[in-house]
């Protein structure tokens, strides 16, 4: 019976893992290495072996859709935060829900093995240090909250002659504030969001920025239409439908529409192999005004210049910076294969549990990617193991196991996977996904927020286990408290609203189901007759 778990790290995914322990009546213990909650949003100067931010970073979803579910913003915090007012909303959780006596600071874990009787107990050994002195305690389960920041991609010997270049060259995770390059020439590799962060930042110190991209990129707003927050009107459950029960031609069409609304993609040297968009609001009028030049992959350095694969040469480039991404690793695994069970690469059941263990008492809590917020994944994801943990949800055979790796996440190894897709698999697995039928029936003012609004984390504590009280207000909401954060100064409404769009969508719904009927019945046709 699965009792005492340990919680390796106290970032966001360390302190809701810690907190739904709590509510299942079970005994956690977390270490983390630093001395402050928060992970990868407590920014330090320097610190080799935590996850690192620079100064500057903002969020990319906005406060309604990256709370933990059960604990919404204060009204009167900005919509997108810097990482400094994140850190106080992480402290005020942790505080409210009293987390911080679970925790074990400046306790670095250096190994995590099986016991001998592992088939049998599903325990595990737990080694750590705490100054220089080490200790080792039995755990019933563990749950990894190490996060993917940590180990920098620093790919230098894909770009032939970088070690003879006389320039600085660094990854971005050491790029802290703008100060030091101010008048240099710098060429920035990757097109993410920190690449196109630290481009845009440097844009305004630098007498030059070059950004490189190998595939381009999707660039988004955090403003979207009528000034809302982009994900507020895009992660929704109809718009999900949409995407999914659309042929993938008529999809992809409306995809590449949308994007290009803001600015032709293709007019910037951004247009994009790829659908996952970078989220940055000053890319363009960089670009524009002639501060950031976009450039090809870099073919190779000499001592002073870059040339790119388009033949181009930038010569007397004074820094180059790596937004490269990083690496998933986990040297406190005493063995490695227990989560990169095949080719070496990470390899988990729904992004959480490794598939061939011979009990499931280890969790990955936090390492899948999505269109989401980490907060609210992280929380469902842990609501997810600890019913695994206890029994309450029986896991398929190990071969089901590895054939829903192969399709959800494919071979490729892949952590990037569709939000709400992948929340209402979590979700109903464990009993917490809205009943859409029975919310019309019963609460049509609901029903109609949850399907057509936001896909809020509210939502996935409405119902079952881990229900919160405070969920259906918190919905019905959620706009006042994105417009107190913008209407500082308020004015006359010009317009009268009347929610026309709503009453399209579910009139619509019908027709758009019968559309998709008949478009699968003449593929089919076509097809029969080829």
């Amino acid at each position: 019976m699965v009792q005492r778990v340990a919680i390796i790290g106290a970032g966001v995914s360390g302190l809701a893992s810690i907190k739904c322990c709590l509510d299942e009546g079970l005994e956690p213990t977390c270490f983390e290495r630093s001395d402050d909650i928060g992970g990868l949003w407590k920014f330090t100067v320097s610190g080799k072996l935590t996850a690192s931010i620079y100064r500057s970073v903002f969020t990319n979803s906005c406060k309604e859709m990256m709370c933990f579910p059960d604990f919404p913003f204060p009204d009167d915090f900005p919509n997108y935060m810097h990482n400094s007012k994140l850190q106080e909303y992480i402290r005020m959780y942790a505080k409210h829900f009293a987390l911080l006596k679970y925790i074990k600071f400046k306790t670095m874990v250096s190994s995590i093995k099986k016991r001998p009787d592992f088939p049998v107990t599903g325990q595990w050994d737990v080694i750590t240090k705490r100054d220089g002195k080490e200790e080792s305690a039995v755990f019933d389960a563990v749950m990894v909250c190490s996060g993917h920041h940590v180990y920098p991609n620093f790919p230098v010997d894909c770009f032939p002659g970088l070690k003879k270049f006389k320039g600085s060259y660094f990854h971005s995770r050491e790029y802290k504030e703008p100060e030091k390059f101010k008048g240099k020439r710098v060429l920035v590799i990757g097109l993410g969001n920190s690449g196109s962060d630290i481009a845009v930042e440097l844009s305004h110190t630098a007498s030059q920025v070059y950004l490189s991209s190998r595939s381009g990129s999707w660039v988004m707003s955090r403003v979207w239409d009528k000034g809302y927050p982009w994900d507020m009107l895009i992660v929704t459950r109809f718009e999900s439908f949409l995407s999914n029960f659309l042929p993938t031609s008529v999809s992809d069409w409306l995809y590449v529409r949308r994007m290009n609304t803001w600015f032709k993609h293709e007019n910037y040297g951004l247009i994009a192999n790829r659908k996952e968009p970078v989220f940055n609001d000053d890319l363009p009028s960089r670009i524009t005004c002639g501060t950031v030049v976009m450039k090809p992959n870099v073919k190779e350095f000499t001592e002073t210049s870059a040339i790119f694969q388009d033949g181009t040469v930038q010569e007397n480039i004074d820094f180059v910076i790596f937004a490269t991404g990083y690496s998933y690793s986990y040297p406190f695994m005493a063995d490695n294969a227990i989560i990169k069970c095949r080719d070496n690469e990470v390899t988990l059941y729904k992004g959480i549990l490794p598939p061939r263990l011979e009990k499931p008492t280890l969790a990955v809590i936090g390492l899948i990617q999505s269109l989401g917020a980490i907060i609210p994944t992280s929380d469902l994801q842990a609501r997810w193991a600890i019913r695994v943990f206890k029994g309450l949800y029986k896991l398929p055979p190990v071969n089901d196991m590895m054939e829903d790796i192969d399709e959800k996440m494919g071979k490729n190894n892949t952590i990037q996977t569709d939000y709400i897709s992948y929340m209402d698999e979590l979700a109903s697995a464990i009993g917490v996904k809205p009943s859409f039928p029975l919310l019309f029936l019963t609460d049509p003012r609901l029903a109609l927020e949850v399907y057509f609004g936001p896909c809020s984390p509210y939502q996935f504590r409405l119902t079952g286990p881990g229900k919160w009280d405070g969920a259906r207000n918190a919905i019905l909401t959620q706009w006042d408290r994105t417009l107190k954060a913008t209407r500082t100064r308020v004015v006359h409404d010009s317009q009268k609203h009347f929610p026309f769009l709503n009453l399209f969508k579910i009139l619509a719904l019908p027709l758009l189901l019968a559309r998709m009927s008949l478009w699968k019945g003449f593929k089919l046709y076509q097809k029969k007759t080829l």
